[in-house]
């Protein structure tokens, strides 16, 4: 079977890591190398309250890793991760093959040609909108955000003045 590439984004016990991420990430890269992935790239994205406590823990290290691995072994990298005491959670998905270089680019922090990438124009367009981004409203076109006379946009449609006066 072919393999995949996957994003992995990992929810670390900032308690076990204790600012030894290095260690960490050896933790995670032999997880997914017993398992015969291939890690592609992976570096700790950020440092966060969490919404609500995950396992009594109000604060975690988020860690994103792209790695390329057969779909059978998904389920055991699934199974290793949940018996980690490290982790506290992870998320696995498929990344589809035309953005492996755009994802993997956002993985490894390279955030000019990431940035470069998304925000291309179409081939034979201008970009969003009419006149490219950025640029101003074309002529006759609507206005903006109620701009005539400072009024707010209407839900509804307006009633017809003959409508008006038979009440």
């Amino acid at each position: 079977m072919g393999l995949n590439t996957y994003e992995c984004m990992f929810l670390l016990d900032t308690n076990k890591v204790s600012g030894d991420v290095p260690t960490a990430a050896k933790q995670l890269h032999t997880i997914l190398e017993k398992n015969h992935a291939e890690v592609l790239a992976s570096r700790p994205w950020d440092e966060r309250r969490l919404a609500y406590p995950i396992k009594g823990h109000k604060k975690g290290l988020y860690y994103l890793t792209y790695f390329k691995a057969d779909a059978k072994k998904i389920s055991e990298l699934d199974h290793d991760f949940r018996l980690s005491e490290v982790i506290l959670r992870h998320m696995i998905s498929v990344i589809d093959p035309k953005w492996n270089e755009e994802m993997q680019a956002v993985a490894q922090d390279d955030h000019r040609f990431a940035l470069q990438v998304m925000h291309d124009e179409p081939e034979g367009g201008a970009g969003p909108g009419p006149a490219g981004p950025g640029a101003p409203p074309v002529e006759g076109g609507p206005p903006v955000g109620g701009e005539e006379g400072g009024e707010r946009p209407r839900r509804g449609p307006r009633r017809a003045e003959a409508e008006v006066g038979k009440e």
